[in-house]
């Protein structure tokens, strides 16, 4: 093929088509040469060199490229992994900016920069290998961003609306078989109707999607077992939707057409009034450590894209327990990471991010930093600022844990919430005053530094550990199946299997189960901040007790759409509780409670009781061995207003907590039993809701079964004198 090539432009970087060609721009800043190849149909591979560089950036501009071609670059440059630097001309390399990348990595040898012969070797990574990985490699591909969005308008769903949907393109629609055999666990799966309507039809307002960056299905410490990269934590394209969920194929003679379905489910979504959250993985990438293959950013500059040692550059700084970290403090790092969130707000018109191990990409030098460039770029960028961004406020080093330390603007996945609510209903260890914090928005996090509570994304479960079915069905993890002697996966996880491991026919267990699965969700979903549902919890799903599903495409995780009758149940009270949180906006405040104070008998939008009636005092928060709390919120005392600026009222509600093992009595507080309280929840029913709720008034005491949660509700609104005169 004979390739005319003009100077072109040193941006946009990537492959970028006019109309009449094809520009090509790629950053390095330590190569010597970059070699542009374009491959046909057959494989065939044409070189075209890039000989025009600005500002280290490396461009040219081919007349008569159009969408659909295939690339990759060649880079030339000094191989000295003492030094820092794995220059290897003989590795293909995936355009960091590419828009679409097709075709699966084929694992082999010829994919590492150094000969794999004596990989006992530990020097091995210093050698050179020649062997080239061009047919092993996928392959970048030029696209046409053209498409009709024919007025899609972003949701924008306010965050005390947001109800949160994790879930996995694949393993979502890969079994419903309402959904059309070729479009299940696809884009255009998720798209469909009859998907859309599951999530429409019980209250969801965003699906926070796994990640869909282009990633390496079969790594290689998976090849030998028949397991694939299931979860997708291991990126190698942060523009390009991954080619495995295209109803077209991996490589089908439309290659790219990933990126149009992707933009296709987005805009079904919308139109539904759902937004879509994308999970991403900037922190590290799938290229591993210095024994890691050469696919993409360490054969383009390894020095200027990752962490590496100070003092022994041959290594990487691995924040990330994944290999490697990518070098954050380097401008063009920033720039990649800052233009690839762009692109999928602008071009793909997602609503917002989970930042996997976000903390990672927060440390300056070694240590996190609330005011690192990363954050201070966000805060100010016109675009990004406005999206909903939410950090996994941990990574694997030292000092990563960093729930609560985030800035403006961003909320976080609360562990905290997790832990102390698993802890809460298990019986186990903990303070009143720390659940007393979670359940109403955990001020003590995210308050003094000018945050609300929907900076606290509150979830019991997620797809990194038990499923909520599993968490009351096992002690233990169980993941043999993954083919490591069940050494992965978490090993402490607050979990309690109500009296047998797994699988049971014993029906007092099995209604136990079904009760605290209704514990946990009525307690996220009537809790202060943002609920998080992982996918399937809804409806049951189980992994039969794997921890650790990230290797598992297949049946253990996809949705089993065969509803049992408990299954089905457990749906509709699930779509009852969240319509009830809907209805009710007491329980998604915008604001923190009276007086920065979660407890004290003064307050009038809160009370905190005893089972008993009296009033738990301050000495007592700290006490563990108080088992059982009463909360009465105002409906008169909402600091939300509507959109004309009006003040909004609500119904007042009790809510009885008794997570021990024996049945209770509650007495309505002396200040409010001259009103008539209707229960309306109560978990020990089977449906969880109670049709004619029973009235109490009058000093009636409550009964609240063992390990069981009551809601009563009055219409009545409490004000400050009235509240204040019953609780000197």
């Amino acid at each position: 093929m004979k390739v005319e090539v003009w100077p072109g432009r040193s941006h946009p970087l990537g492959a970028t088509w006019t109309g009449e060609g094809t520009n090509f721009a790629l950053f390095s800043e330590n190569a010597t040469g970059v070699i542009l190849c374009l491959f046909d149909h057959n494989g065939d591979e044409t070189q075209v060199r890039l000989s025009k560089v600005t500002n280290y950036v490396w461009h040219g501009f081919l007349p008569g490229i159009e969408p659909q071609q295939r690339y990759g670059f060649r880079v030339e440059g000094p191989y000295k992994p003492l030094e820092g630097h794995r220059f290897n001309p003989h590795k293909l390399l995936i355009d960091p900016y590419a828009k679409a990348i097709t075709g699966d990595i084929r694992f082999g040898p010829e994919l590492f920069s150094f000969p794999m012969d004596h990989f006992s070797d530990r020097d091995l990574d210093l050698e050179f290998s020649t062997a080239d990985s061009a047919a092993a490699m996928p392959k970048s591909v030029v696209t046409d961003p053209s498409f009709d969005w024919a007025g899609d308008c972003a949701p924008d769903i306010p965050w005390d609306r947001t109800i949160i949907y994790e879930v996995h393109v694949r393993g979502f629609t890969q079994q419903n078989l309402k959904i059309p055999a070729e479009l299940r666990g696809t884009y255009a799966g998720m798209a469909h109707p009859d998907a859309i309507a599951h999530l429409k039809q019980w209250g969801i307002t965003a699906v926070e999607l796994l990640p869909v960056h282009h990633y390496d299905v079969h790594p290689g410490h998976l090849v030998t077992t028949g397991l694939h990269n299931y979860w997708g934590y291991d990126s190698l394209g942060y523009f390009a939707p991954h080619s495995g969920y295209s109803a077209s194929g991996t490589d089908g003679q439309q290659v790219g057409q990933q990126v149009q379905e992707f933009k296709e489910m987005v805009k079904a979504l919308h139109k539904e009034g759902i937004e879509v959250i994308l999970d991403v993985v900037y922190n590290h990438t799938g290229e591993g450590n210095h024994l890691g293959p050469t696919f993409s950013l360490r054969g383009i500059d390894n020095a200027a894209y990752y962490r590496l040692m100070e003092a022994a550059p041959r290594y990487y700084m691995d924040f990330t327990g994944c290999g490697n970290s990518l070098n954050v403090r380097h401008p063009q790092v920033l720039k990649l990471i800052m233009d690839s969130l762009r692109y999928w707000v602008q071009e793909m018109h997602v609503d917002g991010f989970r930042f996997d191990l976000a903390s990672a990409l927060a440390r300056e030098l070694y240590e996190v930093d609330r005011l690192s460039s990363f954050f201070d770029i966000i805060h100010q960028d016109p675009v990004l600022s406005t999206t909903k961004l939410i950090a996994e406020p941990w990574d694997l080093g030292e000092g990563g844990y960093q729930v609560g330390n985030f800035p403006l603007l961003w909320s976080e996945w609360n562990g905290k919430y997790r832990d102390t609510i698993r802890d809460f209903w298990r019986g186990e260890h903990y303070s009143l005053g720390d659940f007393a914090f979670r359940f109403t928005g955990s001020s003590d996090l995210y308050q003094d530094d000018g945050r609300l509570p929907h900076a606290s994304i509150n979830f019991i479960t997620a797809h990194d550990g038990f499923t909520l079915n599993d968490l009351v069905s096992y002690n233990e993890k169980h993941n043999e199946a993954n083919g490591e002697g069940n050494r992965d996966g978490e090993s402490y996880n607050r979990a309690w299997n109500c009296g047998a491991e797994g699988a049971t026919d014993d029906p007092k267990i099995l209604t136990l189960r079904a009760q605290q699965r209704r514990n946990f969700l009525t307690t996220l979903l009537l809790s202060q901040g943002v609920p998080m549902m992982l996918g399937g919890d809804e409806m049951g799903r189980s992994t039969g007790g794997n921890n650790n599903t990230y290797c598992q495409d297949s049946e253990l995780s996809w949705f089993d759409w065969q509803l049992k009758a408990s299954e089905q149940a457990l749906l509709i009270f699930t779509q009852k509780l969240i319509e009830f949180r809907q209805s009710h906006p007491i329980f998604a405040r915008h604001q923190w409670f009276f007086g920065r104070e979660i407890h004290g008998s003064g307050v009038v939008d809160i009370g905190w009781f005893h089972p008993d009636g009296s009033t738990i005092d301050d000495s007592e928060w700290h006490d563990s061995s108080t088992k059982a709390i009463a909360i009465f919120l105002n409906g008169a005392e909402i600091p939300n207003l509507n959109s004309r600026g009006e003040r909004i009222f609500d119904d007042s509600f009790l809510l009885f907590f008794n997570p021990s093992g024996d049945p209770l009595l509650f007495n309505i507080p002396k200040s409010i039993q001259n009103q008539e309280w209707q229960v309306l929840i109560d978990t020990k029913e089977l449906t969880g809701f109670v049709e004619s709720g029973r009235i109490y008034c009058q000093k009636q005491s409550v009964t609240v079964a063992a390990r069981s949660l009551m809601v009563l509700k009055c219409s009545h609104c409490f004000s400050m004198a009235e509240f204040n005169q019953s609780n000197p």
